[in-house]
């Protein structure tokens, strides 16, 4: 979620937007669930705290959703994108939202498929670009570049392609 976060925070930043990008860790053991949150703005961001209502959330694991509210403040047209096999109608009624507030995308299966590893940060930006477009899928695929050079950083790119043409 961090990677995800600071990637899409340098793709705003390459499109001369304002940016704001950090994790939020409890006192939890490795591999607990973590958030990460990220503020694009046209404008100066003058907030320094936590978003409480996001317009989109993001969730990486749905194994999540046993465990977390994912959609704890979420503005009352608020999107969630979700890493799921599932259709986004189930997991919208699973939410407790209008089935036009939920994309899935079965990321692990793609990441799987061009990687070699579930590995789903990148991807998820992806389905971003293709929901919510905060910035353009170039800047993405530059930003992704820029932090993974050479093969990792194609392998990723190309997971993030087909990620936005196939989120529901």
């Amino acid at each position: 979620m961090i990677t995800s976060s600071r990637l899409l925070a340098q793709a705003a930043l390459f499109e001369g937007k304002h940016v704001q990008a950090f994790p939020e860790f409890g006192p939890e053991r490795l591999g607990a669930p973590i958030s990460g949150f990220t503020r694009i703005s046209d404008d100066v961001i003058d907030t320094r705290s936590q978003i409480y209502n996001p317009g989109l959330v993001a969730v990486l694991d749905s194994s999540l959703l046993n465990t977390v509210n994912v959609t704890r403040g979420l503005l009352e047209k608020g999107t969630v994108i979700l890493n799921s096999p599932k259709r986004s109608v189930e997991m919208a009624a699973r939410l407790s939202l209008g089935h036009d507030r939920v994309r899935t995308i079965d990321a692990t299966h793609l990441a799987m498929e061009i990687t070699g590893r579930p590995i789903v940060n990148t991807a998820m930006l992806g389905a971003l670009a293709k929901v919510a477009p905060l910035a353009s899928l170039r800047s993405i695929e530059a930003a992704i570049k820029e932090r993974f050079p050479g093969s990792l950083g194609e392998k990723n790119v190309e997971l993030v392609r087909r990620v936005h043409e196939k989120v529901e």
